[in-house]
């Protein structure tokens, strides 16, 4: 006679936090060697229809990756050398731009101790005091700032060599996926990987052209404004959309700075007034239709993703929360103990009508 044994509940779940703590620790400890791994994936999913169209063409499969990659190269140095034009003309007048601050602070100075009653002396040396402060946490942050930086050039050549490897390796990849699975379930896989691919590729797609629109309107906008230095701060603003929800309040800071160093506090208002135009343009119109489309995920996960995505891995982190969160999402609708989690994921609102029927009959 055999005995089967069930774990309680209470051993059960102990073991799923074990295992939860384990895995976020290794996403944590061996990011320096996952993140580049996950950016690159993602490009080659995006490069994959490029380089399937020029071996279409009886072009080799070497050389398709490699004209493949100079295009996004070129895109990108393109992409640089505007930025950088911009920057050079915000690096020449910085000088300007710090006296201009440091005249509009002075006379913010000013007017808070007249009308607030408040020592002009107190406001100065708490000014001085945090000036201080901050620049004895920059010296002692310039070691670690060289480090990273020269951890980033690292990645930056590393990521183009695996985006190549794993496109070169394509088939044998996918293969390798299948055969991790039985045979009853190579249907139920193929879907998956098919999902997964196109889900990718048009939430990166969606995600330039909203960039590009956004880029479009903030510096219109800026422009129309008369704010300094407004193309750049509009890509940058862009750039920072790219980041759900929080990318957007972010990214009018920059420019409510600059406001208020070389216009007026008028002028803050202004850009603030404009930003939160053109998000809500971007929030009910844009990113509905060019974004959302492609990426079913309500907003109180996408939310609590990009957070928990910042808190591992920094910026890194909430560029890819989206993405690798609508990959969970397929995988869990896909499997029939985890759709209820694929469910959770979704922005598939259940009426109320209908869950009021439903607890009625259950109740019968």
């Amino acid at each position: 006679m055999s005995i089967t044994l069930k774990n309680p509940f209470y051993a059960k779940a102990s073991i799923i936090f074990i295992g939860l703590f384990a895995f976020i620790s290794v996403l944590y400890i061996a990011q320096s060697i996952i993140l580049p791994i996950l950016y690159s994936i993602l490009i080659a999913i995006s490069l994959s229809p490029l380089v399937g169209y020029f071996v279409r063409k009886k072009m080799n499969r070497v050389l398709a990756i490699a004209i493949s990659l100079a295009i996004v190269f070129l895109a990108s140095i393109m992409l640089i050398l505007l930025i950088s034009s911009q920057a050079s003309m915000f690096t020449d007048s910085f000088p300007l731009l710090v006296e201009k601050f440091y005249l509009t602070l002075n006379h913010t100075v000013h007017w808070v101790s007249a009308n607030f009653n408040v020592s002009t002396r107190k406001i100065n040396t708490f000014i001085t005091d945090t000036k201080i402060e901050i620049m004895n946490s920059g010296k002692s942050s310039i070691g670690s700032a060289i480090s990273v930086l020269g951890h980033s050039l690292l990645v930056l050549v590393l990521i183009p060599v695996y985006v190549f490897m794993i496109l070169f390796y394509q088939p044998l990849l996918l293969d390798f996926i299948r055969r991790c699975f039985v045979v009853q379930n190579q249907k139920e896989v193929n879907e998956v990987l098919k999902i997964t691919k196109t889900i990718i590729q048009k939430y990166l797609r969606a995600l330039l052209i909203e960039a590009a629109i956004i880029a479009t309107l903030n510096s219109i906008g800026l422009l129309i404004i008369g704010i300094d230095y407004a193309i750049i701060l509009g890509i940058m603003g862009a750039i920072l959309n790219v980041i759900p929800y929080i990318g957007g309040i972010t990214a009018v800071t920059l420019p409510a700075i600059i406001a208020f160093a070389t216009k007026s506090p008028t002028y803050v208002l202004l850009v603030i007034a404009l930003y939160i135009i053109i998000q809500f343009i971007d929030n009910h119109y844009i990113s509905p239709k060019v974004v959302a489309s492609k990426v079913k995920i309500n907003a109180l996960v996408s939310i609590i993703v990009v957070l928990s995505g910042g808190a591992l891995w920094g910026i890194a982190g909430m560029f890819l929360s989206i993405p690798l969160t609508a990959i969970v999402k397929v995988i869990c609708d896909h499997i029939e103990p985890l759709k209820p989690w694929g469910f959770l994921l979704g922005d598939t609102m259940p009426t109320i009508a209908v869950f009021k029927l439903k607890s009625k009959a259950s109740t019968k």
